[in-house]
């Protein structure tokens, strides 16, 4: 049973559930004189199709020796249309009812099949071998001259979304710097920077004078958010890697802290809860004005287009 070739994407199994799409009985075998037989267009998937058997096997498609079955598409639409327009794709699975397991032996070709203008018809050629088939002592022939064949035929559904993930690693002007005055006088528990552009979204930085997650007053702490006017839909994300730096004004001892985040529609951000103590900062990273002057520099920045094919 089967192809002939080396490698073959034929699955055979046996089931007890009758085929979906069309079933196909005879009578009197014998009194099928014709070498093929189209049945009538049955509908499936929305598509109209016809199961075709060569009950002697096709020869054309080495199918010698053998029960040989295809799927034909049965809509003269199809068969008009240019070469290179859409195509329509199933899988298809073949039956043969055996009476005495009263089960049926269907056969798949696991590919799925391609129809178009080009090419309406598709099957397998060898699905079971004469030999077995006609012998009545194996069940496929009963009643006399009875025998049953079916098909399912499962349409995909075309394809008409698509979604292309980028990451930009050649961003313009990568940084952002903000200078936060009068440092020492800051009460506030949180601050926010002016929004600004960066891989096409708006982003902001927050700055936690008195440490984010502890309140003891001795850390700052700083992270990355999407503008609040930046909505990601649902499962939407955008991933980002770069450094936070708390700058050194008298020299290049800035204190660097690297980053990397998918953002999601919950913007909970990144950072650094203690990119740098209270005691350095002021020792260090406080300019003569009481300035304290905070970078991010992004180094990527994902972005996500999708659509949906009309």
């Amino acid at each position: 049973m089967g192809s002939c070739a080396e490698y073959s994407t034929n699955v055979e199994i046996w089931r007890e559930h009758p085929p979906s799409s069309n079933s196909l009985k005879i009578n009197t075998l014998s009194k099928l004189n014709s070498d093929v037989y189209k049945s009538r267009r049955f509908l499936s998937g929305g598509y109209n199709w016809r199961l075709v058997i060569y009950p002697k096997g096709n020869e054309k498609d080495n199918g010698n020796g053998f029960i040989s079955m295809y799927v034909e598409f049965g809509d003269t639409s199809l068969m008009s249309t240019p070469p290179m327009g859409p195509p329509l794709f199933a899988y298809l699975v073949f039956f043969v009812y055996n009476k005495k397991a009263n089960k049926y032996f269907t056969i798949q070709d696991v590919e799925v099949k391609r129809f178009n203008a080009l090419r309406t018809v598709w099957g397998l050629p060898q699905v079971l071998s004469l030999g077995t088939f006609n012998d009545p002592k194996n069940g496929f022939i009963f009643e006399g001259e009875h025998c049953e064949f079916g098909v399912d035929v499962m349409v995909s559904p075309p394809f008409n979304k698509w979604e292309v993930v980028s990451f930009d690693e050649k961003l313009y002007n990568p940084k952002f710097s903000w200078n936060v005055k009068n440092f020492s006088m800051l009460r506030e528990n949180l601050y926010i920077s002016n929004s600004f552009p960066m891989g096409g979204r708006k982003w902001v930085l927050k700055l936690y004078p008195k440490c984010f997650s502890t309140s003891d007053g001795k850390w700052i702490s700083i992270s990355i958010h999407l503008a609040d006017n930046e909505r990601l839909m649902a499962d939407e994300r955008i991933y980002t890697r770069g450094k936070l730096r708390v700058l050194d004004p008298r020299g290049s001892n800035h204190a660097t802290e690297k980053f990397i985040c998918w953002h999601d529609e919950s913007n909970s951000g990144t950072g650094h809860d203690q990119i740098v103590s209270m005691a350095k900062l002021r020792e260090v990273y406080l300019d003569t004005e009481n300035t304290l002057s905070i970078e991010v520099e992004f180094e990527v920045v994902s972005s996500t287009v999708s659509s949906a094919i009309i």
